[in-house]
């Protein structure tokens, strides 16, 4: 047998991981669940007042992971702190990953999520990327589902609001060293939140950043880990303080566009002919993977008014097609928000000004950005019938 010392170093770390989660240690099993009760129950907090990521449900999930018996029984049990020890890998080497998603209530009563499949998949493929363990989504969606049963009250019912949850994986290996850790614990929490804009849309001014990037193709932009958040906090407090809500993030000497703030970026064109055209950067490793992203490009698609491309575009090819006129509609897009118009974009000493609807000078969203907007949201309260609507309950 070929030895692996002479296997390139990335084949090696391939062959690691599967020897480390595939040896026939437990699995991750929604079976083995337990369920502890919190005795006193907290005050839900006004619709009203919901602030996002502020108010917390009664009860968490968690599971502890180790390398030699593999996966504990999951719990679900009162919120709290957890003890870790200060040595533990996720506070030196950002050993760290999670997802966002929502549940929701529909006319009905029912509690929906919106493509939880996809969730599972991506914070698998972001476990794998930083070397944490894998588990079985299906199994880990079984429990999510168990938990929106004990903290339903929790759910705010009205379209905008819904309970925010995160997943989160960190590694708990008590070691200072530079290795996949050989000890993980995967959890997660529940916020209610209420309608990302209160009053309406508000679309935003963007700073196209030339001097900081978000992620570079082959890293670890695709993964949606802490990492890639925390170097976006600096250029995002320099945006503000020049008078941008978000950055437009550049890639490349040419200034490729990417992403905006933490969202994916959509671009609605007129191509030479004339006809209409949506654009969005491809997925090269260097961007996450949306669910609303792909949600945006598979309703298009069934549309069928208009082509779908994934395609690079620089800030200066963007530039010349809003002053060409060709550049009809522009929005971000995210669990969040579901779609974040944007109205003007500061670059290279300039103020670019992108158009909203031209039917409505007071209009703080063009007609396709709404309509976007509204089919996704009819699909996760349910107002229609659609295989991405998961029903809990």
């Amino acid at each position: 047998m070929l030895s692996t010392r002479f296997l390139p170093s990335f084949k090696r770390g391939v062959l690691h991981q599967a020897k480390r989660f595939n040896s026939g240690v437990a699995e991750l099993s929604a079976s083995k669940l337990q369920i502890k009760k919190a005795d006193v129950l907290k005050p839900l907090v006004a619709t009203d007042q919901l602030v996002f990521g502020k108010t917390f449900t009664d009860h968490m999930v968690s599971v502890d992971w180790d390398e030699t018996t593999g996966w504990s029984d999951p719990v679900i049990h009162p919120y709290g702190n957890f003890s870790i020890a200060p040595s533990a890998v996720v506070f030196h080497y950002a050993s760290e990953c999670f997802e966002g998603m929502k549940a929701y209530k529909d006319k009905n009563g029912k509690i929906r999520l919106f493509r939880p499949d996809m969730n599972m998949q991506r914070m698998n493929k972001s476990t794998a990327r930083i070397a944490l363990p894998q588990f079985d989504g299906d199994e880990f969606l079984k429990i999510i589902s168990e938990y929106l049963k004990i903290d339903e009250r929790w759910i705010p019912e009205g379209r905008g609001y819904s309970l925010y949850l995160r997943p989160t994986m960190i590694g708990t290996q008590e070691m200072l060293g530079v290795n996949p850790p050989t000890n993980a614990k995967l959890f997660m929490i529940g916020c209610p939140v209420g309608p990302y804009y209160r009053t309406g849309f508000n679309a935003v001014r963007l700073f196209a950043t030339t001097e900081y990037i978000r992620a570079w193709p082959r890293g670890t932009g695709s993964a949606k880990i802490g990492g890639n958040y925390a170097l976006g906090l600096l250029p995002q407090r320099l945006a503000a303080k020049a008078g941008y809500q978000q950055n437009l993030w550049l890639f490349g000497e040419d200034h490729q566009l990417t992403e905006v703030g933490t969202m994916n970026l959509f671009m609605l064109l007129k191509d030479e002919h004339g006809d209409l055209e949506l654009v969005t950067p491809p997925l090269d490793g260097s961007i996450l993977p949306g669910v609303t992203r792909d949600s945006i490009i598979q309703l298009a698609k069934d549309w069928n008014e208009f082509k779908v491309t994934e395609r690079n575009m620089t800030m200066p090819e963007l530039r010349d097609l809003v002053k060409q006129g060709r550049v009809v509609e522009m929005f971000g897009c995210g669990t969040a928000c579901v779609v974040s118009p944007i109205k003007e974009i500061g670059y290279m000493g300039e103020d670019i000004m992108i158009p909203l609807d031209p039917k409505d000078p007071t209009a703080q969203a063009g007609p396709y950005t709404k309509r976007f907007n509204d089919a996704i949201n009819a699909i996760q309260y349910g107002d229609i019938d659609h295989p991405w609507s998961y029903v809990v309950n």
